[in-house]
């Protein structure tokens, strides 16, 4: 090998270095940032998927997909329709809990449909609100399997109740409008 062969070579292998390195740093950048987006939800999916790339991954295309959706805050009066519907229900929950419970899952939907959710599938609407909610997505997917154990029977009074505070924290978060204080309030 001559002088001139050993300088390409060289060149070219720092070029491929610095771009893997590149590639490593956008990588490590991009992975701490979905961490801290989605929090537990980004746990979730590592639980979920096996592996740190895999959950990365399916949590890039619900960004991307969510983003491509007309997400709003509700209005004024939408909100308080939704807020006026959730204290029925909780006024209920004392004499017909499993029916409550029932009611609350369909305003949490009707709720993100409002805001502009798609609500077909429940996994798809859990993993939607994981972008924007990513701390109460838990939740969600908790009261839901306390409502499916109820349709089979197999869930107590008090399970129902867990349920409706794990539900109460989802519908807070997307019932919020200009002043979050007021929505609160109401809900309560």
């Amino acid at each position: 090998m001559n002088t001139t062969t050993i300088v390409i070579f060289a060149v070219v292998l720092a070029v491929i270095l610095i771009a893997l390195g590149l590639i490593a740093l956008l990588w490590r950048h991009r992975s701490r940032r979905l961490r801290q987006q989605f929090g537990p939800e980004y746990k979730y999916a590592v639980r979920k998927y096996g592996d740190a790339r895999k959950a990365e991954a399916e949590l890039a295309a619900r960004e991307k997909r969510v983003r491509k959706l007309e997400i709003r805050p509700l209005a004024q009066g939408e909100q308080s329709r939704f807020a006026e519907g959730w204290r029925n229900i909780q006024a209920r929950f004392v004499d017909e809990p499993s029916k409550a419970l029932s009611e609350a899952d369909g305003l949490i939907k009707e709720v993100m449909q409002t805001r502009g959710y798609p609500v077909g599938d429940f996994d798809q609407r859990a993993a939607d609100v994981s972008v924007d909610h990513p701390n109460v997505v838990t939740n969600y997917r908790a009261g839901r399997e306390i409502a499916a154990r109820n349709k089979s029977g197999k869930a107590t009074t008090e399970d129902l109740r867990q349920a409706m505070m794990h539900y109460r924290s989802l519908i807070e978060e997307l019932m919020e409008v200009g002043e979050p204080v007021t929505v609160k309030e109401t809900i309560r």
